[in-house]
């Protein structure tokens, strides 16, 4: 997910500071710790299937680097950065434990530039595939459970858990999206750029980390993304009514 090619101290120190100031907010209420507990399946599955998919990605493309680290599997604790998992719990955003490729291994069918953007564009994938999947699960739910059960307290439970998945998913797969290193998105679109764009791209890639870090910490990443996760949310939905008739 995250490609720490800077000193990751920092950014671990920034995100321990706003950690605190998220979960003194969680203390003083109550129904927001309900909620943090009921998004805890969610980020999960999120972080475990994003950095698999990163790391199976580059192993169907040559590289052995994940499997030899033992990183092709869907336990979580092999992919949860602890920090990182807090900060998605509380904050809606984080990123797991970076999983290691070598572009030098992949196969020689495409460059590694290309090689490259589709290990990062597998992470994202992987998420929205995720959430289509609890989308089509949670309007079944609707269309073939009876109204007893989801007004019981169970259903309505079951339901926050699927609803809280799916939002999940379909934000961090929309935050890593954004072309700022160290998201996935900016080796997403280095195939596509003109070639004095990846030059310049390259030789500023601090300034862009730098960039990355104010509108993180600022907020206006989220100003930025919630547009997108919005439409994302929106179509998911549609596509399950659809299916179901709903």
């Amino acid at each position: 997910m995250f490609d720490f090619s800077f000193d990751k101290r920092t950014m671990y120190i920034i995100a321990a500071i706003m950690l605190g100031f998220v979960v003194i907010q969680y203390m003083s209420n109550p129904n927001q710790l309900l909620g943090l507990l009921l998004s805890a399946p969610g980020v999960l599955i999120a972080i475990t299937f994003h950095e698999f998919a990163h790391g199976y990605a580059a192993y169907k493309l040559g590289d052995d680097t994940a499997k030899n680290q033992g990183r092709l599997n869907l336990n979580p604790f092999t992919h949860l950065d602890p920090i990182g998992t807090l900060m998605l719990l509380v904050a809606g955003f984080g990123w797991g434990k970076p999983v290691q490729v070598n572009p030098l291994k992949y196969t020689r069918k495409m460059s590694m530039e290309q090689g490259e953007a589709i290990v990062s564009v597998a992470g994202p994938l992987m998420n929205f595939i995720i959430a289509i999947i609890c989308t089509i699960i949670y309007c079944a739910i609707y269309k073939f459970a009876n109204i007893a059960f989801i007004n019981s307290t169970s259903g309505n439970v079951i339901l926050l858990l699927i609803s809280s998945t799916i939002a999940i998913n379909v934000g961090l797969g929309v935050f890593n999206l954004i072309p700022l290193p160290p998201l996935d998105g900016s080796k997403v679109i280095m195939p596509f750029l003109p070639y004095k764009a990846k030059q310049f791209f390259e030789r500023n890639g601090q300034i862009f980390y730098i960039i990355f870090i104010l509108i993180w910490v600022t907020g206006i990443a989220g100003t930025i993304i919630t547009p997108a996760i919005n439409v994302v949310n929106g179509a998911i939905f549609s596509l399950g009514k659809l299916i179901f008739g709903l």
